[in-house]
């Protein structure tokens, strides 16, 4: 995929890396208005990084498709 896509790939395990922890945080810091739910912090920045890892994946897939629409590049020539 190339060095951009790659160092987004990793950023985009990054991301999830982040929204596991802030998941498994948010399973003992719970809303006191919303039973049940994560506060309302832990809501908002999971959010936010579901929508950055969202962004991400867009990135990828353009790049990805930029690149199956770029003709292949010419094979060397031999000299004989």
């Amino acid at each position: 995929m190339g060095v951009e896509a790659g160092r987004l790939a990793v950023t985009l395990d990054l991301l999830t890396d982040a929204l596991v922890m802030v998941m498994q945080h948010g399973v003992y810091c719970q809303s006191a208005r919303q039973p049940g739910k994560p506060a309302m912090d832990i809501q908002t920045i999971s959010l936010n990084v579901e929508q950055a890892k969202e962004l991400v994946q867009s990135v990828i897939g353009e790049i990805r498709n930029r690149q199956a629409s770029e003709p292949p590049p010419p094979s060397p020539k031999r000299v004989q």
